[in-house]
């Protein structure tokens, strides 16, 4: 479907929408779609309009960045809100963080990237004399994309699966902590991470679960979300180093922000 909406070039109709984002992260104009895949449905659809595109090693680093924190944003915005976190501010904190985060990935000199990449080269764009070569050859590399993805996500789903049953999680789930809470949402992401909140909610103090909301919308699922975009040859490390140092300085700062804020009112008392 990506290959036939590139050759006819109909995402130059829609690709305007979000030309600031593509033009100043470095992207394909044509990864438009692709990120508005990932931000209002998923990652895997947001792949599959991606893989067909020339993006070299730094480039699908970038994309894994952005659409790693700006992603599903309609589901997990329900999620975050089951905690007291307003549609408004996971909707604008994530789409605002995940461009600059990605920025300061792109202001990064290119040797940084390729260190733990499946593929140091570039993707190369094929072209293709008439629309039935095309549908062959996007049959074709679709085919073998399944094949991929599949592997890939199941293992995913036993490795996750495997955690999730463990004794540890099953126990640390029945005793809520602000600490455990952070961990299963970095590996399994805001469905678990956010999710294991709720019924604890009233439990925590709502600047606990605003900080811990935040933590999660930029670091969240941080394995299973960038093995995806590493197929395709994104930077594994450098996905994972730029979006958790973010998330750490970033709700350190709040935290101190809550601190100052707490005192003074104390203060005035």
């Amino acid at each position: 479907m990506a290959d036939v909406l590139y050759f006819y070039n109909t995402l130059a109709y829609i690709s305007f929408l979000i030309d600031p984002i593509t033009s100043a992260l470095n992207l394909p104009r044509e990864a438009s779609l692709a990120i508005i895949s990932g931000m209002f449905l998923n990652l895997y659809a947001a792949i599959a309009f991606a893989a067909p595109l020339d993006m070299d090693i730094k480039q699908w680093s970038i994309l894994a960045i952005f659409l790693g924190v700006c992603h599903s944003l309609v589901v997990e915005g329900a999620i975050l809100k089951k905690i007291g976190i307003s549609y408004f501010y996971s909707y604008s904190f994530r789409i605002i963080m995940g461009f600059i985060i990605a920025y300061t990935a792109m202001m990064l000199p290119d040797s940084f990237f390729g260190f733990s990449s499946i593929s140091n080269e570039s993707f190369i764009k094929e072209e293709y004399a008439s629309i039935y070569d095309l549908l062959y050859n996007s049959l074709y590399n679709g085919i073998i994309l399944t094949i991929k993805i599949i592997i890939l996500i199941t293992f995913l789903i036993l490795i996750m699966d495997f955690i999730k049953n463990t004794n540890f999680i099953k126990q640390n789930t029945k005793h809520i902590s602000k600490q455990f809470s952070i961990i299963v949402g970095i590996l399994l992401g805001i469905t678990y991470g956010a999710g294991i909140l709720i019924s604890e909610a009233n439990n925590l103090k709502k600047k606990d679960l605003f900080l811990i909301g935040t933590f999660l919308m930029i670091c969240h699922a941080i394995i299973e979300d960038t093995l995806l975009f590493v197929i395709f040859g994104a930077d594994f490390m450098m996905v994972v180093l730029v979006r958790t140092i973010w998330a750490v300085v970033l709700t350190y700062m709040l935290y101190r922000i809550v601190i100052f804020k707490d005192r003074a009112i104390i203060g005035q008392d």
